[in-house]
C-alpha cells in the first residue's frame, strides 16, 4: 500500500482500475421518469478512497507547512 501510495504521489497518475467506477440511479418514486426522481450513488473501489483521503491529508500538512500572512482567513483552523 506504500508503496503504491508514493508512486502516486510521485508520479501524479493514478492506476486505471481506480479512475473507473459506476454511478447507480435508485428511484426515487415508484414510476421515476425524470433525472430529479432519482438518487445516484457511485461504486469506487474502497482502495482508492483510503489512497485518496491519505494523499488529500498530506497535501493539506505540505500546505501548512508553507509560511505566508496573506492567506489569513483561508487557511483550514486558521
Amino acid at each position: 500500500m506504500k508503496k503504491l501510495i508514493n508512486t502516486i504521489y510521485e508520479t501524479g497518475e493514478w492506476p486505471k482500475d481506480f479512475t473507473e467506477f459506476t454511478i447507480i440511479a435508485l428511484k426515487k418514486r415508484p414510476q421515476a421518469t425524470k433525472c430529479s426522481d432519482h438518487h445516484t450513488i457511485s461504486l469506487i473501489a474502497h482502495t482508492a478512497k483510503i489512497v485518496a483521503k491519505i494523499l488529500r491529508s498530506g497535501i493539506e500538512r505540505k500546505i501548512e507547512d508553507i509560511p505566508g500572512g496573506d492567506k489569513f482567513g483561508f487557511k483550514k483552523g486558521k
